[in-house]
C-alpha cells in the first residue's frame, strides 16, 4: 500500500463523504473543491455502494492539490441490523470489488422497486421515475424518494418525508438482505482497502451492544472505527474511544481497532456534517497510521 504523501496531513482530514454518484448534493470536483476551501488535505469519497465518482474526484484532487483516498462506503448486515462500512484505499479497479458492488446494485434496485410499490399504494404516484430521475446516474437510495416526495409537495422537506415515510418502521422501510458484516470485511480488504465501522452512535444500539458489533467486527478483521462523525458531543466521543478499547482487548487480533474520522457530507446545508468538521483527539491512534507502517514495512523488507 502506498505511504501518504508529506502534504496529506498538513491539514484537515475527512475520510467519509458523499457526490452526485450516490446520495450527495455535489458532483464529484465539486465536493473536492468544497473541501479544499475547508482546508481539507486529505479526503476520502465514499459513496454508498459504488466508486463512479472517484476517477472525477481523483482529477480534481490532482488539481486542487489536495490527497484522495479512493473509497466506498457499503451497506452490510450484522445479524439483522444494517451496518455500513467504510472502506479506504480501496483499488477501483479490484475485480473483487465489482463483484461487491455488482451485489448491491440488484439488492438497491430491487428495494428501489418495492419502495415506490408502497408509495403507490399511499397515492404518491410516479414515485419510482421521480427518485430515478434525482439519482441520475447515480445509485438509487432513500434519499432520493425524500427528495422526489418534497419536490412533489407532498411532504414540507426530506426530514419530513423520512420522519412520515421512510424511517424506521415506515412505509418505506424496507429489509434488505445486504452482506453480512464479515462477508464486506473480506470484499474490502480483497480491494486493498481497509475496514471502518461508519458512524457507530447512528445504530442507535445501546452500549452493551455497540461493544458486541464493534468485538465481532473486530475479530472478523476490521481496521478501523469511526470515532467521530461529524459534529459530536466530546462524552460521546470518549465512550466510543471506551468501546474500541474494550474490543479491541477483547479479541485476538494483532492490532487495536484504529480512529477514523469523517463528516459524512451530503449537502452543503448542514453544518453539523460539513465537510472537515470534526477532528481527531491527538491522543488516538488515527487509521492512516495502517498507511504508512505498511508503506514501511514494504520498504524494510525490500531493503
Amino acid at each position: 500500500m502506498k505511504a501518504l504523501p508529506p502534504t496529506a496531513l498538513t491539514g484537515l482530514v475527512d475520510l467519509h463523504c458523499h457526490s452526485t454518484a450516490s446520495d450527495g448534493i455535489l458532483s464529484p470536483a465539486q465536493l473536492v473543491s468544497r473541501a479544499k476551501s475547508r482546508g481539507v488535505s486529505l479526503l476520502s469519497l465514499t459513496d454508498h455502494d459504488t466508486v463512479a465518482g472517484i476517477p472525477e474526484a481523483q482529477t480534481a484532487a490532482r488539481e486542487a492539490g489536495i490527497t484522495l483516498l479512493p473509497g466506498i462506503e457499503f451497506s452490510s448486515r450484522w445479524g439483522k441490523q444494517q451496518v455500513h462500512l467504510v472502506g479506504l484505499g480501496v483499488d477501483p479497479e479490484s475485480v473483487a470489488l465489482q463483484h461487491a458492488i455488482q451485489k448491491r446494485d440488484q439488492l438497491r434496485a430491487e428495494r428501489g422497486e418495492r419502495i415506490a410499490a408502497r408509495l403507490e399504494k399511499r397515492g404518491f404516484t410516479g414515485a419510482l421515475d421521480g427518485a430515478r430521475r434525482l439519482a441520475g446516474d447515480g445509485v438509487l437510495g432513500r434519499p432520493h424518494f425524500a427528495r422526489w416526495l418534497a419536490e412533489a409537495g407532498h411532504v414540507e422537506d426530506t426530514a419530513r418525508a423520512f420522519k412520515r415515510y421512510l424511517g424506521a418502521g415506515k412505509c418505506g422501510d424496507v429489509t434488505v438482505e445486504w452482506p453480512q458484516l464479515e462477508q464486506t470485511v473480506a470484499e474490502i480488504h480483497s480491494a486493498g482497502g481497509m475496514a471502518v465501522l461508519a458512524h457507530p452512535l447512528k445504530y442507535g444500539m445501546t452500549r452493551t451492544r455497540l461493544l458486541r458489533l464493534m468485538t465481532e467486527f473486530h475479530g472478523a478483521g476490521g481496521d478501523a472505527v469511526e470515532l467521530l462523525s461529524g459534529r459530536q458531543n466530546p462524552v460521546q466521543t470518549r465512550e466510543v474511544a471506551q468501546l474500541m478499547a474494550k474490543a479491541s482487548a477483547a479479541t485476538d487480533a494483532p492490532q487495536a481497532l484504529r480512529c477514523s474520522v469523517g463528516s459524512d457530507f451530503h449537502q452543503p446545508d448542514q453544518p453539523w456534517r460539513e465537510l472537515g468538521c470534526a477532528q481527531l483527539p491527538a491522543d488516538v491512534e488515527p487509521v492512516w497510521n495502517l498507511w504508512q507502517t505498511s508503506a514501511n514495512e514494504t520498504a524494510a523488507t525490500r531493503d
